[in-house]
């Protein structure tokens, strides 16, 4: 029996997010049937996180186990010639029987991508979340490391998040320009559901004057989803980076 760790990149627009469902096409389904097409063995695959629908990544860590003789690099280019050109496998190694990709994970980092433009860009339909109102993102950068921290974040997940336990770490938050793109990156221990998504739509709020440059704090405090800014658009968020190794990845340290 062998273990392997791979690490994918994929373009959630197809997709339902990660996780396999009865309704709807997911990534780890496509995954799995590729697997199935290259070595004709059902296999169940592990992920590191699930994803909303239309959520993207360019680092997604996946984990199995695997009764074969193929090595890391068939199993990497013969899965490549087998999936949708939306998903591809970046990376693979062996690991260890108690590599986990979800239970062994030290912490994530997300991107979110604003096209701040009054003109509409086709390439970014799908890729990133257009608002017209100009960002100011030097003053959301320093709003938003009032999120860095340990902190009770239930006033920034969704209300169908059913997590009891709601305290979450965040390491860093930086937002910056580039162009017309604003982009925002999140790293944590952890999200619960919509968090990131919760946490940016607040920080656009900020930007419009609906909440208080300094009412982070106060928010997080509340506990209350209703006091927190709007849920933005999937198609904006992309799962940057996995980390595994706290000592030498650096990610509470940028």
């Amino acid at each position: 029996m062998k273990y392997f760790k791979l690490t994918i990149a994929y373009d959630g627009t197809a997709y339902h997010g990660w996780q396999r469902q009865n309704n709807a096409i997911t990534v780890q389904e496509v995954f799995e049937k590729a697997i199935f097409d290259l070595i004709g063995k059902n296999v169940v695959v592990q992920g590191c996180s699930r994803t909303d629908a239309g959520v993207h990544a360019r680092e997604y860590v996946l984990s199995f186990e695997l009764d074969s003789t193929i090595n890391c690099r068939g199993l990497q280019f013969g899965l490549n010639s087998r999936l949708p050109e939306d998903i591809a496998v970046k990376k693979c190694e062996e690991v260890n029987s108690d590599f986990h990709a979800r239970y062994c994970c030290k912490g994530k980092e997300y991107e979110y991508i604003v096209h701040n433009s009054e003109i509409k860009d086709p390439f970014l339909k799908n890729t990133a979340y257009r608002s017209w109102y100009p960002i100011d993102a030097e003053k959301l950068d320093a709003a938003a490391k009032d999120f860095v921290g340990m902190h009770d974040f239930k006033a920034m997940c969704s209300t169908d998040c059913t997590k009891e336990n709601t305290v979450r770490t965040i390491y860093y938050f930086n937002v910056r320009r580039d162009g017309d793109l604003v982009i925002f990156n999140v790293s944590g221990d952890g999200f619960l559901y919509n968090m990131v998504r919760i946490m940016v739509g607040t920080l656009l709020f900020i930007n419009e004057g609906k909440i208080g440059e300094n009412d982070i704090p106060k928010i997080l405090e509340s506990k209350d989803r209703t006091k927190a800014g709007k849920t933005v658009p999937p198609q904006g968020l992309y799962l940057n980076k996995v980390f595994y190794n706290e000592g030498n990845d650096g990610f509470e340290r940028k």
